[in-house]
């Protein structure tokens, strides 16, 4: 960062500091004036503020969450917390809540007790979750807004989102409204959960999130998040980029009406045998990290690359399950009738025991894919 005297048309002279890192962008005006002394004033003010800003980043790089909490978090993340502007929010358990989860991510029960010893502050676990509540009715709005403006500020635009769904399960077995069993992404399946999705810009700063409940289907969520969030701050259609799991066609028929453009992730197994069939012809020369496109009928345009390293992957993982097959066949676990035989040609019967043949060509293609 350095500091830049901008003249204006006005006659004043313009305090700023530039970021260089990334492109060049305005992270701040100290001020602007005709008055030399206080010009001198304000570069002051900005070389103290680039002299902090590398400090704290130097700061960051070294140190690890347990280090800062020993070392007293509320220098470090307290004064990225007034940076950011969530200090407009006056209610002192929301800092601690937020500070103590950044350097100290555990349970609420454990968050009092890591208050209480390493932050001095003696608070009960029945405030915390009304305090919860509270944030929720009154203060969600305003701490999602002040995220957005500081996200926007530092981007400048909002020209791509990437958008991503997490489950968050609960240590109860009942159910409610929105508390629901379903398909968990940590393997929680006696657990009931909720689902999160979140929006992120370029280089994963936050833009905004939405919660449903816990047996939604992650497909149906990117287009209400997306919606929602354009209504909301009014940033136009950016390009959406998603793994494979929203791939669906009604997501893909929604964005192409809408005008938006996108990138989303795709499964080769789920083209048509078509298809499948110019990826193997193209791929047969590819080598590492090199690729080619194909279109399909309906126009859109599929980006295929070659890996080494996720081919070496995937058949490590395709052999380990070949033994674990074979070990739970000779063991007598697996009988004929229950083996979903995807992938092999056919199950033979010597003397009594289940072999398996394997399907030489159906192994090279799906390594091919």
């Amino acid at each position: 960062m350095f500091i830049r005297k901008k003249k204006n048309k006005s006659g004043t002279v313009s305090v700023q500091i530039i970021d260089k890192s990334a492109g060049y962008k305005v992270v701040k005006t100290i001020g602007s004036s005709i008055n030399g002394d206080e010009i001198s004033n304000f570069i002051k003010k900005a070389q103290q503020f680039i002299y902090t800003s590398q400090a704290i980043k130097q700061f960051l790089r070294q140190l690890s969450n347990g280090q800062i909490r020993v070392i007293g978090p509320e220098l470090i993340l307290g004064t990225l917390f007034d940076r950011i502007g969530f200090n407009v929010i006056k209610e002192s358990l929301f800092r601690h809540i937020v500070v103590a989860r950044l350097a100290h991510p555990v349970s609420k029960l454990k968050t009092v007790d890591y208050l209480y010893r390493y932050q001095g502050v003696n608070v009960d676990i029945d405030r915390i979750y009304r305090f919860l509540d509270a944030l929720n009715d009154r203060y969600k709005d305003t701490v999602e807004r002040i995220a957005f403006e500081y996200s926007r500020n530092i981007l400048g635009s909002i020209t791509v989102v990437f958008y991503d769904m997490t489950t968050l399960y609960f240590e109860s077995e009942d159910e409610d409204d929105l508390r629901k069993i379903g398909f968990p992404k940590d393997g929680k399946f006696q657990n009931p959960q909720i689902m999160l999705g979140l929006l992120v810009g370029e280089n994963g700063y936050p833009i905004g999130y939405d919660i449903f409940e816990g047996n939604t289907f992650e497909g149906h969520t990117l287009l209400p998040v997306m919606e929602k969030m354009c209504q909301k701050y009014g940033f136009g259609k950016p390009i959406v980029v998603a793994d494979a799991a929203l791939l669906s066609k009604d997501n893909i028929e929604h964005l192409v009406a809408e005008g938006y453009q996108f990138i989303i992730g795709a499964r080769i197994k789920n083209e048509s045998a078509a298809i499948k069939q110019q990826i193997l012809a193209k791929a047969k020369n590819t080598t590492d990290q090199e690729g080619f496109d194909i279109t399909r009928s309906d126009g859109a345009r599929l980006i295929i690359t070659y890996s080494e390293q996720r081919y070496k992957k995937d058949a490590h993982n395709r052999e380990r399950g070949l033994v674990k097959l074979r070990q739970r066949i000779k063991s007598g676990r697996l009988t004929k009738d229950s083996i979903n035989n995807r992938g092999y040609n056919k199950f033979l019967t010597l003397n009594g025991n289940i072999e398996i043949t394997i399907n030489e060509e159906k192994i090279k293609e799906d390594r091919a894919l």
